[in-house]
């Protein structure tokens, strides 16, 4: 059997309206099937809705084990990585990739394994770079690869992510996409394209299976630590852009592993400026208890240790707020 043309679609910030202008903009009679990921967390999401109401095509939040069907539009839903099989959504709670569930790359690089030269991968507006190597693996296996011109986008980071990292077929305005699209999936598919191993392999890390094996093959043991579970990070071998996966399945470029790693930095530097202005106040209290029943001495002791104190506090919330400042 086969397939017809998958196109699948990545955002972020910003996302809501370039997904309407896009989607909203395809025709009824679209010989595709759609699939659309956006950045939202567990957070409850109406974008099937609103996707609906703007255009041709019926969007919905896809089931687990769901037919796919030409001329509909399958939304990820919150908190869930979908992927797209010839058998249908495969829905995951998987680990968290780039820090997101849902996430994109696990969508693009299931269309690349499953469609191949069938699969049109579109990355939109975003911070960092999710998509990128899933937009990657699509190229890879001979499908075609567009994005979102960054000067139009409202946030360009992940459309020129995907710029210099992809050789993209097409970097365009949304207003520019729909006919591209249209045009493309008319097209006969040149023929099947072999799936590099990498791909096989992270689709299995994902879903929990031969875990260290996979890693193993296709990445090698760094020095550094998954900020989300703690476990050892492996760098992907050959990657780009530069990759890091850990044993649970947790997935970072090094970018949003950077940026990951600042926030865990900053909530401990804010935690331990807690804590001291915690025992500031506690050492400030037992020397007026002190001086209250008259050891005036180990009263000035607790005062001094609570002033040197206020004054290590005072740096670090002046280290905190300096690196916060410049990122």
């Amino acid at each position: 059997m086969t397939l017809p043309y998958a196109i699948v679609i990545g955002a972020s910030s910003g996302g809501v309206s370039a997904l309407l202008d896009l989607v909203g903009s395809l025709p009824a009679d679209l010989p595709a099937i759609v699939g659309v990921v956006l950045h939202i967390g567990s957070q409850a999401s109406i974008l099937p809705e609103l996707l609906t109401a703007r255009g041709k095509l019926k969007a919905e939040h896809a089931k687990d084990g769901q037919e796919l069907l030409p001329g509909r539009v399958y939304v990820a839903p919150p908190d869930h990585h979908m992927l797209f099989t010839p058998r249908g959504v495969q829905l995951l709670r998987g680990p968290r990739e780039n820090h997101a569930r849902p996430a994109i790359d696990p969508l693009f690089r299931s269309a690349a394994m499953h469609w191949r030269d069938r699969a049109v991968g579109v990355v939109l507006t975003g911070f960092l770079d999710d998509g990128t190597a899933g937009l990657a693996a699509i190229k890879s296996c001979g499908g075609t690869t567009i994005v979102q011109d960054p000067a139009t986008a409202s946030e360009p980071s992940m459309p020129a992510s995907a710029l210099a990292n992809v050789d993209v077929d097409h970097c365009l305005a949304l207003q520019e996409m729909p006919g591209v699209l249209v045009g493309r999936v008319q097209e006969p598919a040149t023929g099947l394209h072999p799936v590099p191993d990498i791909l096989v392999r992270e689709t299995a890390v994902l879903e929990g299976k031969h875990v260290f094996e996979n890693l193993n093959a296709m990445a090698m043991p760094s020095t550094l630590t998954c900020p989300d579970c703690g476990g050892a990070l492996w760098e992907m071998k050959e990657a780009r852009p530069l990759r890091y996966r850990c044993h649970t399945g947790h997935a970072f470029t090094a970018r949003s592993l950077e940026t990951l790693q600042s926030q865990v930095a900053e909530h401990s530097l804010w935690s331990s400026v807690r804590s001291l202005q915690e025992r500031e106040v506690l050492l400030r209290r037992l020397a007026t208890v002190s001086r209250a029943t008259g050891d005036a001495r180990q009263g000035d002791v607790g005062i001094a240790e609570a002033d040197r104190l206020r004054s290590q506090i005072k740096v670090l919330i002046e280290l905190i707020e300096g690196e916060t400042s410049s990122a």
